[in-house]
């Protein structure tokens, strides 16, 4: 199976702090990839330099075969940030429709996944609605519509779940598991693990440094833990 992401002895800095530490990795296409770990891991700062909104200090990104950063290849990953950059004085369907205009597609496709997004994030009723008057969990649906819009081969998704209710996270990995099935390649964060559970492979990352990858299964074989937050527990040294 192909590479859809490449990761070479990357490494970032901020200040005095290393935020990722010689990070090496390989995303194959077409599956769900997660980074595991608690906030200030260095997660947000590795997908950012994927999708490439980071450049590192030293070492290399290939997505798609390609390195980056690339305008080119921009147009082809769906980006989820953990805050949300929503225009507050436009309407959902407006804020669909822009992000929808930057990648240029035609008027009926633009319709069609407009009315796709909405529906998939459950938003389809509240579109002509401003964003300003949205709940958090409305602006975090939103935000993934647009992660959406434009179809993209490869979805980077930061914590994408937070603040949604269990009913449409089931539902949004749902549609993850179909996108995966239709061949895309999906890179999400999180801290949970019963999402990371749902994941083909997982990274854990403590401290800039990946500490552990594989399966989730093969995690719990190598540490004979029960489940995934043990193995984090014996991946970091903190349990004998």
């Amino acid at each position: 199976m192909n590479a859809a992401v490449s990761v070479e002895n990357i490494s970032k800095t901020y200040g005095k702090k290393k935020v990722l530490d010689q990070i090496n990795l390989s995303i194959a296409e077409g599956c769900i990839f997660g980074f595991i770990g608690p906030s200030g891991a260095g997660k947000t700062t590795l997908v950012k330099t994927i999708a490439g909104m980071e450049k590192p200090d030293g070492g290399s990104v290939s997505v798609l075969n390609e390195k980056m950063p690339s305008l080119r290849i921009l147009q082809h990953i769906g980006y989820m940030a953990q805050s949300d950059a929503l225009y507050l004085n436009l309407t959902g369907k407006e804020n669909l429709d822009f992000f929808a205009s930057l990648y240029r597609l035609k008027k009926a496709e633009k319709k069609e996944r407009i009315g796709y997004t909405a529906k998939l994030v459950n938003l389809t009723d509240d579109l002509d609605k401003k964003v300003s008057a949205y709940s958090g969990g409305m602006k975090r649906r939103l935000s993934l519509a647009i992660a959406l819009i434009q179809d993209p081969k490869i979805l980077i998704l930061d914590e994408p779940t937070v603040g949604i209710d269990p009913e449409l996270r089931l539902q949004i990995w749902e549609e993850l598991f179909r996108l995966k099935r239709a061949g895309k390649t999906i890179i999400v964060t999180t801290h949970v693990m019963d999402e990371a559970e749902k994941c083909d492979l997982i990274a854990m990352i403590r401290n800039g440094k990946i500490i552990a990858s594989g399966s989730p299964d093969e995690l719990k074989d190598r540490f004979g833990a029960k489940n995934l937050d043990e193995v984090f527990l014996h991946a970091g040294g903190e349990k004998e």
